[in-house]
């Protein structure tokens, strides 16, 4: 039996040793944790034959090395013992790639970018979905992608085993995957290099995970290279960057813009004009829906629109479906989510906002005066037009995590005085009521610009708690 060695114990991790164990490896998971949640799920995933070894890394001199080691997103690629194992030979795959080889018969649609990832995954599984499509989101969003192969997996052996059994006289429905809604990061893609997406869509490009992939030029080559093995890509022509290269590099990839029909998207794309949005076809501009159709508020969500639009189109999905889809999407927890009203002051979970110019956005569309509660797990970037629009908008800003000091010095440096250090969320919601009442600010704006590792798992945890102490404080005041 193939040894596979799983780097990682978390979802993604233990999603994939289960896939690897239905496939017949033999699987281990190691993991430099020991916490009594690890240890809770080494002994379930015991009775299912996969070893985990806690407090463990994977020793290359050992004589019974694996065949296959598979590594979770949140392990860099380029750590001396990947670097290691792939000069010996060793094969060295992501999570992703993994799903990928159990799935690459299904069409994907493949989601990538600095920010807006979240946001066009999660509208393009609800445009396919409403379409009567069975397409569900996955990857970076909550869902990890070998679940699904997983899933698929054990749907395919039953139907078998019910196929060989002919004592079986009850009508069996096939389980039926028609597309995979894939959101991926730069570090999911940087580990699974012949993933190919029928359709490829690439929101935003700004500085982040430098601290990782050390230089933009990187950055911006592992996010690339997921574009150039699609099949079709579309590319949102109102970023910069993107704008900047793509009458170079992407001349035949569909291209969209929120400011009318441009030169990227005059032979071929989507735009809006006149509170609409169209499709640039052979026989003219084709209106697809109403802008008015979204309820997420924010430019930054019209060009989301318009990703997901220009992707369904492309799957042959009707315009009809698509404008009733749209109608019907509530939005996306944790990104500019309204959480609750307290004495005429709107609470807003922008959770996700884990940098800078994610973080801008979330000042843009709020409107101001603001209360800002910002801070966390600091990243590498320019805070330059961040910062601006907090001294546009912000009537206070309150300071949470590790990066309080570091946030508040630079606010001294731009003359912004009004901010408080409050170390904690606990500590950030209720001073936050508190000074909008004082202020006579319109809104509560949870938009750290942060990571948020120093004090909680992941964005989704932080986004949870600032909702639970917001709810707790309606209640109670």
């Amino acid at each position: 039996m193939s040894k596979a060695h799983v780097i990682g114990l978390g979802k993604s991790g233990v999603a994939a040793a289960r896939l690897l164990k239905q496939g017949g490896w033999e699987v281990e998971i190691g993991d430099s944790g020991t916490s009594s949640a690890l240890l809770t799920q080494k002994q379930e995933l015991a009775r299912e034959q996969i070893t985990v070894k806690l407090g463990y890394s994977l020793d290359l001199e050992s004589s019974d090395l694996p065949e296959l080691i598979v590594v979770s997103p949140g392990v860099p690629w380029d750590i001396p013992l990947l670097v290691k194992a792939r000069e010996m030979g060793i094969q060295t795959i992501g999570e992703m790639e993994l799903a990928w080889r159990n799935l690459k018969s299904i069409p994907w649609v493949g989601i990538t970018g600095t920010n807006g990832k979240t946001t066009t995954t999660s509208l393009i599984a609800a445009i396919f979905q409403a379409a009567g499509f069975y397409a569900p989101a996955c990857g970076n969003i909550g869902y990890a992608a070998c679940e699904v192969a997983l899933d698929y997996g054990e749907h395919k052996l039953a139907d078998r085993k019910l196929a060989n059994n002919t004592h079986n006289t009850k009508t069996q429905t096939k389980y039926s995957l028609d597309w995979l809604v894939v959101e991926m990061s730069s570090y999911q893609i940087e580990s699974s290099s012949t993933i190919a997406p029928k359709i490829g869509v690439w929101t935003t490009f700004t500085p982040d995970h430098l601290n990782r992939h050390k230089t933009l030029e990187n950055y911006y080559n592992i996010k690339a290279s997921l574009l150039k093995n699609s099949q079709s890509q579309i590319f949102n022509g109102d970023d910069p960057h993107l704008r900047k290269l793509g009458l170079v590099h992407w001349q035949n990839a569909y291209w969209t813009s929120i400011k009318g029909k441009e030169e990227l998207v005059r032979n071929k794309g989507f735009y809006i004009t006149d509170g609409w949005v169209y499709q640039v076809t052979e026989n003219g501009d084709e209106p697809i829906l109403e802008v008015s159709s979204l309820k997420m508020v924010g430019e930054h969500n019209l060009q989301n629109l318009l990703l997901a639009v220009g992707t369904a189109r492309l799957a042959g999905i009707e315009n009809n479906v698509i404008a009733h889809a749209v109608k019907e999407f509530p939005g996306v927890p944790h990104r500019l989510e309204h959480i609750c009203n307290w004495q005429g002051i709107k609470f807003i979970n922008d959770s996700k906002a884990t940098n800078y110019d994610a973080a801008e956005v979330g000042l843009v569309s709020v409107k101001s005066p603001l209360i800002l509660i910002a801070g966390g797990e600091a990243k590498e970037g320019d805070d330059n037009a961040w910062l601006a629009k907090i001294k546009a908008k912000a009537a206070a800003v309150l300071l949470i995590g590790n990066a309080a000091p570091q946030f508040a010095q630079r606010l001294q440096e731009i003359a912004y005085t009004n901010y408080e250090i409050v170390e904690t969320m606990e500590n950030a919601v209720p001073r936050s009521a508190k000074l909008a009442q004082e202020l006579q600010a319109k809104a509560v704006l949870l938009s750290p610009a942060c990571a948020s590792f120093d004090r909680y798992r992941n964005f989704e945890e932080r986004g949870n708690h600032f909702r639970k102490l917001c709810l707790t404080w309606q209640e109670n005041s």
